[in-house]
């Protein structure tokens, strides 16, 4: 006689499984997360970085690196759109008030760290108009700095991108080298992404990559991607506030 018992455990097993809670333990929220979505992030970004380059080429106008800029950031928030339409990791988006303890504190530490290495600098400035800074400088720095690209590309770069390579590289290499993995990739398009528009100096290099690193970092141990966010937000409103001093004291 056949003994069917342990197919009758497996079946079991399968019904009573959990759901996994957390996309870094894979499942089917980040199925759908995998070398397709990598590859049209990478596209999607090739084609924003090349349009954006023809319009500054084609145009010869003051708006022009804003338009440019803007491409970039409409190609990024498209794949993010396309990849969230599709599915949710499981985890990334819970919001818990930690994540804002961490990504103010992290934020400003990274600030820090990137006024070191610059070494002793006047205060950056902006133009000014009757003393005070342009209105469109507000719009750009303000909306522009402070709340679109932290979401955005952060989104993109640490939920797309991090997300995507670290799904795929887990279990060939398990979840230490594919956190390492995914970092250096996400950090390395995050630095070349901001590099493009004219040569960085060495120490904009250097804060763009600590940004990125601890960004990553920040999502892979707490699955959750809005610590990376507040922290990007508050090392940029940071600039804005030292430019502001700088311009008032200038």
């Amino acid at each position: 006689m056949l003994d069917h018992s342990s197919d009758v455990d497996t079946a079991v097993s399968r019904r009573t499984r959990r759901p996994r809670t957390d996309w870094r333990l894979g499942g089917s929220t980040v199925r759908a997360w995998r070398e397709w979505l990598l590859a049209a992030a990478l596209v999607a970004l090739g084609i924003g970085v090349l349009v954006g380059a023809l319009i500054e080429w084609a145009w010869d106008a003051s708006v022009a690196p804003l338009i440019a800029t803007g491409v970039v950031g409409l190609a990024m928030l498209a794949v993010v759109v396309l990849a969230f339409s599709r599915s949710r990791p499981v985890g990334l988006l819970r919001l818990r008030p930690l994540d804002l303890l961490w990504g103010i504190g992290l934020g400003v530490a990274v600030r820090i760290a990137q006024g070191f290495a610059a070494g002793p600098a006047p205060l950056p400035s902006t133009t000014t108009i009757d003393g005070a800074p342009a209105s469109e400088w507000w719009t750009v720095d303000l909306i522009g700095a402070v709340v679109f690209a932290p979401v955005v590309e952060e989104l993109f770069f640490r939920g797309v991108l991090l997300v995507a390579v670290f799904t795929i590289l887990r279990r060939p290499l398990g979840h230490l080298a594919a956190g390492i993995a995914a970092s250096l990739v996400s950090t390395g398009l995050f630095v070349l992404l901001h590099a493009l528009p004219g040569p960085a100096q060495g120490t904009d290099v250097v804060g763009l990559t600590l940004l990125s690193l601890v960004a990553s970092g920040v999502v892979l141990l707490t699955g959750r991607i809005w610590g990376a966010i507040v922290l990007h937000a508050v090392y940029n409103t940071s600039f804005v506030v030292l430019t502001v001093a700088g311009t008032v004291l200038a």
